[in-house]
């Protein structure tokens, strides 16, 4: 245990910065609005118009796009406080907010820093470390046996599965432990990694706390996080389900424990892996604000962000730890990303982001903003509290059925069915959920809403194109048009006539249409549509994203055999060692990484032959089916083949 700092002096913070962007950047504002505090925002170039720039008092720029130009600058960022008159700096998460030399840089400036010491952020910085700390110790990467298996590789610093490598075979340890080094060193600016068990069927529980000054550490009940893609949470809740109360009082007395050996101040996590049989394992303490710390919120009544500036304040923390929680939270990460294209992220306007009243809703978006390649790809964190986990389940997964995405693809339909799927419900999830289920959850929606949404938008479109307004007095020839689903690139012809009462189409009836709504009746039962267009060709029913083609299909672009095309726009992060025109390649070797969106994707060869092309350079900025490279595959055992064939 380390020893008490000095105590602090209590001063009122009356301007502060975020060193930060997006929803957590909006949602600091939102507090300190609240308190009467001046705000202040940093911006990239690409950021200029964004939505927490648009919602501070004042805003600084930092010139440059990528977080390394910019959000990851520490002096920059105490410049911008400097400049603006700022009195705090609040890190938000990600970026900075665990640098415990960023930390010091704002204290050496004379300014408040929202957050705990710079030695308890180096203390749990390395998770290697940390474990040590703990009186745990990871496992020593090159005494890793078969026995062992499977084990999961980590980056000793930062998160977001920015570095981690799931292993269960040994021959390939080598070549996932120099990947997940190189991962964590362009994420991080630190290439050490370590190694550990790899807890299969698992559970992702974590406790968050709250300490003073003055020795009080509050341990605020439980989360669990199971609900991950690539190691990044998707669906979060407070309290985590199905856990005994003498297991819940072991994890709050290691989250204590950890917060005291630190000497801990504001707020912080303390993440465990549960196992199936009710053992937790310690995995990391992050060293500030979690992106899930609205679930807590909920449930206890507290504004966590408000509790985070009092403490810097040089507050207490006032009268008796809170009481357990009262009902239950749950909330959802709405990403611009593709789950079925392998979680691809994705970029371009955001048309409309509209989500029903009576949740909570944290977004640093707003209609007609753009969604770029620099960042995360999160577009919105939407939260339902309930008296009961069933009613919060309903709640969240009805609201989010209901809201509108105009733009971007999103996981949006992945969320509402993830929320309803009986093993979620029953609260047997493990943190495999998504490699099990995956085909399930994101398999084309066969329902009304998809099947009538190219006849709605056909309808609609006939509105705006008549002169009049109407239809015509005389039946008239067939009409058709023909519409692709962006979901999942079918192609659907629609075909309706124009008659005395109005439009008329196989077995429906059409109650009504306009430019921007049709009803249909189905087999006795009235469908309303909300047809929303945003120039061009693209056309929205509800949320089903369609394409109007010409009648006449166009001819396709032919791609050369062998063509590796960028599956997302992004920034080429490295091209395989060695690799130059004319080198072999093996089916499957990863050829070039993309990083996009805080995500890194390996592009990988198709089959085995000679590389005939390679345009992708390390640092180059791609568009979504940018082509990268070219292999030309081997057909010399084809050959052989044909020819023992003939010889028989």
């Amino acid at each position: 245990m380390t020893s008490q700092s000095p105590m602090p002096s209590r001063t009122l913070i009356s301007k502060l910065l975020v060193a930060n962007r997006g929803e957590i950047a909006c949602r600091v504002f939102r507090t300190c609005r609240a308190l009467g505090i001046a705000t202040v925002a940093v911006h990239s170039d690409a950021d200029a118009g964004a939505l927490h720039v648009r919602e501070a008092d004042e805003a600084v720029r930092l010139p440059g796009a990528a977080p390394s130009e910019t959000y990851l600058r520490g002096e920059l960022i105490v410049k911008a406080a400097q400049a603006a008159g700022a009195d705090a700096v609040h890190p938000g998460y990600g970026f900075l907010s665990e640098n415990a030399e960023f930390a010091r840089a704002v204290a050496d400036a004379g300014l408040t820093w929202i957050g705990p010491p710079p030695e308890a952020i180096e203390a749990m910085a390395s998770k290697t470390r940390a474990k040590e700390l703990m009186g745990l110790a990871p496992l020593a990467a090159d005494t890793v046996t078969e026995a062992d298996l499977p084990v999961l590789v980590k980056a000793a610093a930062g998160g977001g599965g920015r570095g981690m490598r799931v292993v269960r075979e040994l021959d390939v340890l080598k070549g996932e432990l120099e990947a997940a080094r190189a991962e964590a060193a362009s994420a991080f600016g630190d290439g050490e990694v370590f190694v550990e068990p790899y807890v299969e069927g698992g559970r992702h529980v974590e406790v968050q706390v709250l300490a003073d000054a003055y020795g009080t550490v509050w341990p605020l009940g439980t989360r669990d996080c199971t609900l991950q893609r690539r190691h990044q949470k998707v669906i979060e809740e407070s309290p985590a389900p199905g856990l005994g109360k003498e297991l819940v009082g072991g994890l709050h007395e290691l989250a204590v424990r950890a917060a005291r050996a630190t000497d801990y101040r504001g707020a912080g996590t303390v993440e465990f892996l549960v196992a199936a049989d009710g053992t937790a394992h310690f995995l990391e303490m992050n060293t500030r604000l979690q992106v899930e710390h609205p679930v807590t919120e909920a449930v206890f009544g507290l504004d966590l962000v408000a509790l985070q500036i009092r403490i810097a304040e040089g507050e207490p923390l006032e009268g008796p730890e809170p009481p357990p929680a009262r009902g239950h939270a749950v909330e959802a990460r709405l990403y611009a990303e593709d789950p079925a294209a392998g979680w691809a992220p994705q970029t371009g306007t955001l048309h409309r982001l509209s989500v029903p009243d009576g949740v909570r809703l944290d977004t640093g978006y707003a209609d007609g903003d753009t969604v770029g390649v620099h960042y995360d790809a999160m577009l919105a964190k939407v939260v339902a509290h309930a008296p009961t986990r069933a009613e919060a389940l309903r709640k969240l997964a009805g609201a989010l059925d209901r809201t509108v995405t105009h733009g971007p693809v999103t996981n949006r339909e992945l969320l509402v069915r993830s929320l309803r799927h009986p093993e979620f419900t029953a609260a047997r999830m493990d943190t495999s959920f998504y490699d099990r289920n995956l085909p399930e959850l994101t398999a084309a929606d066969p329902g009304p809403g998809s099947r009538y949404a190219p006849l709605a938008a056909a309808l609609a479109d006939a509105c705006g194109r008549s002169r009049f307004g109407g239809w015509r007095n005389l039946r008239s020839q067939e009409q058709v048009k023909r519409y692709r689903s962006e979901a999942d690139g079918v192609e659907h012809e629609v075909r309706y006539a124009d008659t005395r009462g109005g439009p008329v189409a196989e077995g429906v009836r059409v109650v009504r249409a306009s430019q921007g709504g049709v009803a249909l009746e189905v087999d006795g039962v009235r469908r309303d549509f909300t047809v929303t267009r945003y120039g061009g060709d693209r056309v929205y029913v509800g949320n089903v994203a369609l394409t109007a083609l010409p009648l006449l299909p166009e001819p396709a672009v032919r791609q050369e055999p062998g063509s590796l095309l960028a599956p997302m726009p992004g920034t080429v992060l490295r091209v395989a060692e060695g690799l130059a025109e004319g080198a072999r390649v093996t089916a499957g070797q990863s050829v070039v990484w993309l990083e996009a969106m805080k995500m890194e994707h390996r592009v990988v060869a198709p089959a085995s032959g000679v590389l005939t092309a390679l345009h992708a350079e390390a640092g180059r900025q791609v568009e979504v089916g940018a082509l990268l490279a070219v292999v030309q595959e081997d057909t010399e055992d084809a050959e052989d083949n044909e020819d023992t064939e003939g010889a028989q």
